[in-house]
Protein backbone atom coordinates (compact mmCIF):
# COMPACT_ATOMS: atom_id res chain seq x y z
CA UNK A 1 0.00 0.00 0.00
CA UNK A 2 1.62 2.87 -1.18
CA UNK A 3 -0.90 6.07 -0.92
CA UNK A 4 -1.04 7.73 2.21
CA UNK A 5 -4.35 8.21 3.44
CA UNK A 6 -5.12 10.78 6.30
CA UNK A 7 -7.59 11.66 8.77
CA UNK A 8 -9.16 13.79 7.48
CA UNK A 9 -9.66 12.71 3.82
CA UNK A 10 -11.06 9.49 5.55
CA UNK A 11 -13.86 11.30 7.31
CA UNK A 12 -14.49 13.89 4.46
CA UNK A 13 -15.21 10.25 2.54
CA UNK A 14 -17.66 8.61 5.22
CA UNK A 15 -19.57 12.31 5.43
CA UNK A 16 -20.43 11.12 1.96
CA UNK A 17 -21.90 7.62 2.30
CA UNK A 18 -25.42 7.29 1.08
CA UNK A 19 -27.56 3.56 2.05
CA UNK A 20 -27.33 1.04 -0.23
CA UNK A 21 -28.57 -2.85 -0.02
CA UNK A 22 -26.17 -5.97 -0.80
CA UNK A 23 -28.04 -8.54 -2.31
CA UNK A 24 -25.94 -11.88 -2.23
CA UNK A 25 -27.62 -14.84 -4.96
CA UNK A 26 -25.97 -17.82 -3.81
CA UNK A 27 -26.86 -21.27 -6.13
CA UNK A 28 -29.99 -22.95 -4.64
CA UNK A 29 -30.94 -27.25 -4.56
CA UNK A 30 -32.81 -26.93 -7.42
CA UNK A 31 -30.31 -25.16 -9.64
CA UNK A 32 -30.30 -27.67 -12.35
CA UNK A 33 -34.32 -28.34 -12.37
CA UNK A 34 -35.71 -29.37 -15.55
CA UNK A 35 -36.29 -25.59 -17.13
CA UNK A 36 -33.78 -24.69 -15.49
CA UNK A 37 -32.18 -22.44 -18.56
CA UNK A 38 -35.34 -20.78 -19.49
CA UNK A 39 -36.41 -19.73 -15.66
CA UNK A 40 -32.68 -18.13 -15.37
CA UNK A 41 -33.01 -16.08 -18.89
CA UNK A 42 -36.41 -14.76 -16.96
CA UNK A 43 -33.82 -14.01 -13.97
CA UNK A 44 -31.36 -12.56 -15.89
CA UNK A 45 -33.96 -10.51 -17.99
CA UNK A 46 -35.71 -9.13 -14.45
CA UNK A 47 -32.48 -7.78 -13.25
CA UNK A 48 -30.96 -6.14 -16.37
CA UNK A 49 -34.44 -4.91 -16.64
CA UNK A 50 -34.01 -3.41 -12.77
CA UNK A 51 -30.25 -2.24 -13.93
CA UNK A 52 -32.04 0.15 -16.32
CA UNK A 53 -34.66 0.95 -14.32
CA UNK A 54 -31.66 2.35 -11.52
CA UNK A 55 -32.99 -0.24 -8.92
CA UNK A 56 -29.96 -1.91 -9.24
CA UNK A 57 -26.47 -0.01 -9.23
CA UNK A 58 -23.73 -2.07 -9.81
CA UNK A 59 -24.68 -6.27 -11.11
CA UNK A 60 -22.20 -8.72 -10.80
CA UNK A 61 -23.08 -12.46 -11.88
CA UNK A 62 -20.27 -14.69 -10.25
CA UNK A 63 -18.66 -17.46 -12.06
CA UNK A 64 -19.17 -19.71 -9.03
CA UNK A 65 -20.48 -22.96 -7.98
CA UNK A 66 -21.66 -21.68 -4.76
CA UNK A 67 -22.40 -17.75 -5.25
CA UNK A 68 -24.81 -16.67 -8.11
CA UNK A 69 -24.34 -12.97 -7.90
CA UNK A 70 -24.05 -9.87 -6.14
CA UNK A 71 -25.67 -6.82 -6.97
CA UNK A 72 -25.32 -3.44 -5.15
CA UNK A 73 -29.03 -2.01 -5.23
CA UNK A 74 -30.44 1.54 -4.70
CA UNK A 75 -33.54 0.84 -2.57
CA UNK A 76 -33.79 -0.15 1.17
CA UNK A 77 -32.74 -3.21 2.52
CA UNK A 78 -36.83 -4.55 3.03
CA UNK A 79 -38.04 -3.13 -0.28
CA UNK A 80 -34.88 -4.71 -2.20
CA UNK A 81 -35.68 -8.19 -0.27
CA UNK A 82 -38.87 -7.92 -1.34
CA UNK A 83 -38.00 -7.43 -4.88
CA UNK A 84 -35.50 -10.57 -4.64
CA UNK A 85 -38.15 -12.64 -3.19
CA UNK A 86 -40.19 -12.14 -6.80
CA UNK A 87 -37.04 -13.15 -9.10
CA UNK A 88 -37.80 -15.98 -10.63
CA UNK A 89 -34.98 -18.27 -10.02
CA UNK A 90 -35.47 -17.07 -5.99
CA UNK A 91 -39.23 -18.44 -6.87
CA UNK A 92 -37.97 -21.88 -8.39
CA UNK A 93 -35.84 -22.94 -5.53
CA UNK A 94 -32.34 -22.42 -8.29
CA UNK A 95 -30.81 -19.39 -6.05
CA UNK A 96 -31.34 -18.12 -2.21
CA UNK A 97 -31.13 -14.28 -1.60
CA UNK A 98 -29.74 -12.83 1.05
CA UNK A 99 -30.03 -8.77 1.82
CA UNK A 100 -27.50 -6.65 3.70
CA UNK A 101 -27.88 -2.94 4.14
CA UNK A 102 -24.64 -1.75 3.45
CA UNK A 103 -23.05 1.94 2.90
CA UNK A 104 -21.18 3.58 -0.26
CA UNK A 105 -19.81 6.29 -1.90
CA UNK A 106 -21.73 7.99 -4.51
CA UNK A 107 -19.55 8.11 -8.03
CA UNK A 108 -17.99 4.45 -7.25
CA UNK A 109 -17.86 2.94 -10.21
CA UNK A 110 -16.73 -0.54 -11.92
CA UNK A 111 -13.36 0.38 -14.27
CA UNK A 112 -14.16 0.08 -17.95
Amino acid sequence: MSTTVTDEQIRALAATAKPYSLALLQWGPERTMDGADAIELEHQRRMVSLRAEGVIAILCPVASDMVAGVAIMTVPAGEAAEIMAGDPCVQAGMMRCEVHPCHGFPGDALPI
